[in-house]
């Protein structure tokens, strides 16, 4: 016989002792909602997680990232714009080199909580 957890509840099931009233009243609204998977979608992308998880060890120029991805620049630099737009990453200016960090140390927590989750067993 299958052991599996079936998702809804039985017919005797009356509900949890939750306050379903005062959940609902804390839940985020659609905007929000909206917004946070917008950044997990953004988050969603081999490539972005690995200019993240290198921009997390150094601010890097777009040419450092090419050659640590070993990608071509306009790819890289197509992400990076996905990134920047997301609020993610930021950028600064010397000269004409173009210097790239993350936009602040949430997006660092996310990843490396993140990681340890992964190799949590």
């Amino acid at each position: 016989m299958d052991n599996q957890v079936t998702a809804a509840c039985d017919d005797s099931c009356t509900g949890s002792e939750a306050s379903i009233e005062s959940v609902r009243s804390k839940l985020i609204n659609e905007t929000t909602a909206g917004q946070l998977a917008d950044l997990f979608k953004a988050l969603g992308d081999p490539t972005r997680v690995k200019i993240i998880h290198a921009l997390v060890q150094s601010e890097l120029c777009v040419h450092d990232l090419t050659q640590v991805l070993s990608m071509g620049q306009s790819a890289v630099s197509h992400q990076l714009r996905l990134l920047r737009n997301m609020r993610i990453v930021k950028r600064r200016k010397v000269g004409k080199t173009v210097f790239y960090s993350l936009d602040d140390d949430h997006v660092e927590q996310i990843i490396l909580l993140t990681l340890q989750h992964l190799k949590h067993e």
